[in-house]
């Protein structure tokens, strides 16, 4: 489990990237297990998801955009846990 600076540096690394036009590759997890992904290339967001995913994220509609910590607060409160996304080298 990341500690409490751990923790900010990967929000503060969310927020920056998301806001940037470069493309970007984001994974996202459930209880450390990865579900989907989050990529943004010229601009445009898209939300994929492997097979087995929750329904419950599936379900998403959106607004996706560069608030990736908005992102994150949205799927947890839909799933009713915590959803972590995690930046990926491109």
């Amino acid at each position: 489990m990341p500690g409490p600076a751990s923790s900010f540096v990967a929000r503060t690394a969310r927020l920056l990237l998301g806001a940037s036009e470069e493309p970007a590759l984001w994974a996202i997890s459930v209880r450390g297990r990865v579900v989907g992904s989050l990529a943004v290339d010229r601009g445009q967001w898209r939300l994929s998801w492997f097979a087995d995913a929750d329904p419950r994220l599936t379900g998403f509609v959106g607004p996706v955009g560069g608030d990736i910590e908005a992102l994150s607060m949205a799927l947890a409160i839909r799933l009713g846990a915590p959803v972590d996304i995690e930046s990926l080298a491109v």
